[in-house]
């Protein structure tokens, strides 16, 4: 018997992954990345029709449905010319609508929830040989998210997940249902993933739940939280600490405390408010009220002076009066947030809110939703303007809109997370690398951003800034067979 080379494999096929929605999202985005690397995908060029198309959904954001549907049927004409392509939808719209994608859809191959995000590879590769939809919805978390192979989208900052699901039932949020009740990874773990990723070049990361500060209830601690804060203190090489997001009712003294005498953790805290209306918190299942809210933010303000505080709020909730929506504005100018993301509340079906009386109409909330932006843009102007004149210290970034050429600007974060952008040398000697950190002082504040056109000082050339430029220059490659998982991407 003559034995013989294995006959040359095609090229991979390739691969994209649209994501919408939290940042639990984006994160579970860089895990199917890290999924369809390891089974022999690679990413497609940019411009290029991909072999396989994942959507990961959001089932919170008004039209969501809508977007998601219109854009697979955009889709469908595209696989008909595209041999072999694959459509594949997950996340929090495929958790709720289940066999329903693929009934709105046909042309879908593969529909998979929030809880097992690890088939995806299984599930393509047996759409594709049984030629037929394949729809996995599993009620509870297979495996923890960070278990799974990742591709991160920066080489220098990265999500580290800490717990998914979430106890509370506010109840214009259809989350819990779709995500799960809350599980905690054990703290041993999250560090050994930190310390990790800060071998690799990662100096910034940022701790995420759909309720960090509860982080610790599965397994009996109630300061688990404010400890692991601190205990990221002792990672040597780890220069920013951030999480989201928190929740009001569960905010205690020793989280500030931490935060406060934790080095690398920044002075920036994002606390949903959602209304400032004591009524309407209460119609939303938000277990704390307005006098709550603010004696928190003056505690952090107490501790860190220069603390940055941002903040969701929703407009027109079921039965919302004028009064209520003046007691909102109200919270706002006392709590002068840094920023805010502003949302006009609208049905989400599956939810208790959804079938509540005294709907507000959209007139309405259009209304107040514009009064409400230029109040909050108003204050974060004013707070922006404190900084002219001011030194801050900017970690570089390539993903935060990079200025043009004619101004000589790049982009980066202060501490408190401000987006800043700076005017930097043409000498690539002298400019900064995404991941590096300087310092530059603030000529001009505006709503949203501040620049620093005078240049900058004290450039640090950082572990993160090199590990930017090495992958930069390495070609990309697949890691299926270091995680030891089936190479099932290729074409036969």
């Amino acid at each position: 018997m003559t034995v013989t080379d294995e006959p040359a494999r095609s090229q991979p096929r390739t691969y994209e992954v649209r994501t919408y929605g939290c940042q639990m999202n984006v994160h579970d985005s860089e895990r199917i990345q890290g999924l369809l690397d390891a089974a022999g995908y690679v990413p497609a060029p940019k411009g290029a029709d991909a072999d396989v198309v994942v959507f990961n959904t959001c089932a919170v954001r008004e039209n969501a449905d809508n977007r998601l549907y219109g854009n697979l049927g955009h889709l469908a004409e595209v696989k008909r010319r595209h041999d072999g392509m694959q459509i594949a939808v997950g996340g929090c719209m495929a958790q709720k609508d289940r066999d329903m994608v693929v009934k709105r859809a046909p042309w879908v191959d593969v529909v998979f929830g929030t809880h097992n995000v690890g088939s995806l590879p299984a599930l393509l590769e047996r759409a594709r040989i049984q030629q037929e939809a394949q729809v996995e919805i599993k009620e509870a978390l297979e495996t923890f998210p960070s278990n799974l192979p990742t591709r991160r989208d920066s080489a220098y900052a990265a999500w580290v997940s800490i717990s998914v699901g979430c106890n509370n039932t506010c109840t214009f949020c259809i989350v819990p249902s779709l995500r799960g009740k809350e599980t905690d990874r054990r703290p041993g773990d999250i560090l050994a993933e930190i310390r990790a990723l800060v071998a690799e070049g990662v100096q910034e990361i940022t701790l995420l739940g759909q309720n960090v500060n509860t982080y610790g209830v599965e397994f009996g601690d109630k300061q688990a939280f404010s400890k692991l804060l601190r205990a990221c203190g002792d990672i040597d090489g780890l220069e920013r600490v951030r999480f989201t997001s928190p929740h009001p009712a569960a905010f205690t003294d020793d989280v500030i405390e931490a935060m406060a005498d934790t080095h690398n953790v920044m002075p920036q805290l994002h606390m949903p408010l959602q209304s400032g209306s004591d009524r309407i918190l209460k119609a939303m299942r938000r277990s704390y009220r307005s006098e709550r809210f603010l004696g928190i933010l003056d505690r952090v303000r107490a501790a860190m002076p220069q603390a940055a505080i941002t903040t969701d709020i929703i407009v027109g909730f079921p039965g919302e009066t004028e009064e209520d929506f003046v007691e909102t504005l109200a919270v706002v100018e006392q709590a002068r947030f840094a920023a805010a993301f502003t949302f006009q509340y609208s049905i989400r079906p599956g939810t208790p809110a959804a079938t509540m009386p005294d709907q507000v109409s959209k007139e309405i909330v259009s209304d107040r939703y514009r009064r409400l932006v230029d109040l909050v843009d108003g204050i974060a102007w004013d707070e922006n303007k404190k900084f002219v004149g001011e030194r801050v210290e900017v970690m570089f970034a390539d993903n935060e809109g990079r200025k043009d050429a004619a101004t000589s600007r790049m982009s980066g974060r202060a501490r408190d997370n401000r987006l800043v952008h700076v005017a930097v040398p043409e000498n690539p000697e002298l400019r900064p690398r995404p991941g590096d950190i300087a310092e530059a002082v603030v000529d001009y504040a505006a709503p949203h951003h501040l620049n620093a056109d005078g240049g900058i000082n004290n450039l640090r050339r950082t572990r993160g800034g090199d590990a930017w430029a090495a992958r930069k220059a390495a070609p990309v490659t697949s890691s299926a067979v270091s995680l030891g998982l089936p190479t099932i991407g290729r074409r036969a």
